[in-house]
C-alpha cells in the first residue's frame, strides 16, 4: 500500500498545494478529505494558472482521479463554477476522472445566511468568517441533519429536503437573529438544477479507494 498525506500544521498559506502537485505525478489517485472552499491551492502550468478551492489540484495531471471526501463540505456552485473553468483550459474533467461522496455535506445559499447572521450579531467580538456558509454547515453535518450530496441522487426527496432545510433556517434567521429570511423556492429549484448536474460524479468513493489501496494503486 503506499499512501501519501499532507496534513497543513499552521494557519494556510504554507505550500500544501505545492506539494500536492508534486506528489500527484506519481500518483494515480489524489483525495481531499476535509475543508469547505474558503481556502485554494494554485497550480501553475506554463502559461496557465488554476486557483481550486473545491476540486483536488491533482485534476491538472491527465493520469489521476481526483476524490472529493465525505469529510469536505461542498458548493455546487463552487464546484460546478470550477468544473468549467478546467474544460475551457482543455482539462479532462469527466465523472471518469472526478468523484465526490454521496457522504460529503452540501453548503447552501441558507448557511450562507445563517453564517452572515451569526457574525453580525458577535458584533465588537466577530471572528471574521469568509461568510461561505463552511461552519454552519459542519454544525448541521455534526447534529445530523444536514443535506448529503447523495440526497441528490433521488430528485423528488431532495427538491422536498432542500426546501424544508430552506425553511427550517429561516425561522431561526427571522425570530432569532431578526433579519430578512431567504426565498426557500427559488433556493430549492436552483439546487434541484445543480443535483442534474452533479448526480454523474456522485459514488461511494470510500470503497473505491478502499480497493485502489488493497490493489497497490
Amino acid at each position: 500500500m503506499a499512501l501519501d498525506i499532507i496534513v497543513g500544521a499552521q494557519w494556510g498559506d504554507e505550500g500544501k498545494g505545492r506539494m500536492v502537485d508534486l506528489l500527484a505525478a506519481s500518483s494515480e489517485y489524489v483525495a481531499r478529505f476535509n475543508g469547505g472552499d474558503n481556502a485554494g491551492h494554485t497550480v501553475k502550468v506554463k502559461d496557465n494558472t488554476f486557483k481550486l478551492h473545491v476540486i483536488p489540484s491533482g485534476i491538472i495531471h491527465p493520469h489521476t482521479i481526483s476524490v472529493i471526501g465525505n469529510g469536505v463540505v461542498l458548493d455546487p456552485i463552487t464546484f460546478l463554477k470550477e468544473v468549467t473553468t478546467l474544460l475551457d483550459a482543455g482539462i479532462n474533467v469527466t465523472p471518469q476522472r472526478l468523484r465526490i461522496s454521496h457522504a460529503a455535506h452540501l453548503i447552501t445559499p441558507a448557511h450562507r445566511a445563517l453564517d452572515s447572521a451569526q457574525e453580525a450579531a458577535r458584533g465588537k467580538d466577530a471572528i471574521g468568517t469568509t461568510m461561505r456558509g463552511i461552519g454552519p454547515a459542519y454544525t448541521d453535518k455534526v447534529a445530523r441533519r444536514g443535506l448529503r450530496v447523495g440526497q441528490m441522487l433521488d430528485i423528488n426527496a431532495f427538491e422536498e429536503s432542500i426546501h424544508h432545510h430552506t425553511e427550517d433556517i429561516n425561522r431561526l434567521l427571522v425570530e432569532y437573529y431578526r433579519t430578512d429570511p431567504i426565498d426557500s423556492y427559488i433556493i430549492t429549484k436552483e439546487y434541484v438544477g445543480y443535483a442534474k448536474q452533479l448526480r454523474p460524479y456522485i459514488s461511494d468513493v470510500s470503497a473505491e479507494l478502499n480497493s485502489a489501496l488493497a490493489r497497490g494503486k
